[in-house]
This record gives C-alpha cells, structure tokens and sequence, in this order.
C-alpha cells in the first residue's frame, strides 16, 4: 500500500507536475514539465527524485492515521490541497497556482501504434501460435523459426520469414479463443505437400538376424562358466506346483 501511494502521489504532486505533450505523433506522450525524467548516468537527477520522495514520507506518510488504502486515498488528496500545493515557488507563485496552469492534455483519438514482435516455431502441420491460436503458413516454412508482427488495435497479423519477407497475413482472431486459422490456399500447399511425401518404397529397414558370434560366446562360457546358453522349458506342470504351494501357505496362514 504504501509503494502504491507513493507513486501516485509523485504524479500529482506539484514539485514533480507533468502535462502530456505531442511527440512524434498523436498516440506518444512526454512526461515531466519541470523535471525530465532521472538519467541512469546522472547522479544528480536520482537525488532530484529521491528528495521528493523524502518530502512526500516525512510530510504526510509518517504521521498519516489511515488503516486501508482508501483511507490512504482520502488523507493524500488532502495533504496534497493542504499543505503541498501551498508551498511556494522562487516566483512567488505557490505549486497549486503552477499545477492549475498546467492541465493536461486531451487523450489521443487513436491509440499509439505500438508493434508487437515476436518470435515463433512453425509446428509440422504449418501453423505459428500466438495468443492461443493458430495461424497457417506454407509447408515450405514447418519447422523453421518466423517473427509474428502486429500492431495494437490493429485486426490483422502479420508472419514474416527469417528473410525478412510476409509469407502469411491473416485476420486476428480473440486472445485465448483456441481458433486454428488457416487460408484455403495454405491447405492446398499442406494437401499437396502431405501426397507428395507419399512413397512406394519400403517404409523402413526389415529387422536383421544378428545371432552371438563366436567372441559373444566365449565372453558367455567365461563368465557363466557354460559353452552353451543354459536352456531352460518350462512347463504348465511347474505352473500348477507353484499355484499348489501358494495355496497351501495362505490356507496354513488363516
């Protein structure tokens, strides 16, 4: 509760207000209006952060009286009208004069086009998972290694070869629905394929008689101590003795 309070104390806190600014296109947002964001190689800029940090557990947090995180909620909001928006700036103006000339910005009518890259096995029978699916590719491509591309809110997915070529696009069906996707021409080229590899010839190699030679046998004699294989028939009669003497030892048991 209190990592969860903190961060979202830093964002409307005053000291470190921000306002979503356009970069690169209309779905990218920038942070930070005063202060940009720390630099792992800036020792200074992580101090900056820390500090507030500082202010916000010796001000509010260590003298809070709340017991469940919306207790928490409640006594933020306050502390941050109360006592951090009134402090004062080197300007004269306080933090909430600065923050109320400050608001954001109007979410974005579309979503940034973030890419989503990933990379996947096709199975034997050509098709690539993702998202609990199933989508088709040429039998040329089972087997081999292909990079899944989509963009957020886009419909379709994309399959591009290791070469850097589309070899399948196909419509995105629900995360998790269990669909196999494959086009018509895809099961064409599997079809074919699958009759092609069809032979013939013989399937496999016939068992091959490979009895002891003489050098397995003389291993044998050495450690048994025989020339020959003990050969052993056994018959239903020493089936029955043994069933007979099995018997006999439960019955004297009861």
């Amino acid at each position: 509760m209190r990592i969860l309070v903190i961060i979202v104390l830093l964002v409307i806190l005053g000291s470190l207000s921000f306002i979503l600014c356009p970069s690169l296109d209309a779905g990218r947002a920038k942070v930070w209006h005063h202060h940009r964001p720390a630099d792992h190689e800036s020792a200074q800029r992580k101090g900056v952060v820390e500090k507030a940090i500082q202010y916000l557990t010796g001000s509010w947090w260590r003298t809070a009286r709340v017991t469940t995180p919306a207790g928490a909620q409640v006594s933020m909001d306050s502390w941050s009208v109360e006592v951090a928006d009134r402090r004062a700036r080197p300007d004269g103006m306080t933090v909430g004069e600065i923050g109320a000339g400050e608001p954001l910005r109007g979410l974005p009518a579309l979503a940034y086009p973030a890419q989503i890259t990933v990379g996947r096995k096709a199975s034997r029978s050509a098709l690539v998972a993702f998202d609990g699916n199933g989508y088709s590719v040429p039998p040329a491509h089972a087997g081999r290694t292909v990079t899944v591309l989509t963009r957020v809110g886009e419909p379709n997915v994309r399959i591009v070869s290791a070469a850097g070529e589309i070899i399948a696009s196909h419509r995105r069906a629900p995360t998790g629905a269990g669909q196999t996707i494959r086009t018509t021409e895809h099961a064409a080229m599997l079809e074919k394929a699958v009759l092609a590899a069809f032979t013939t010839e013989h399937a496999c190699r016939r068992k091959v008689n490979r009895p002891p030679g003489p050098r397995a046998l003389a291993e044998l004699a050495r450690l048994t101590g025989h020339e020959q294989p003990p050969r052993r028939v056994v018959s239903l009669a020493d089936y029955q003795q043994l069933a007979d003497a099995t018997a006999a030892a439960a019955g004297a048991a009861r």
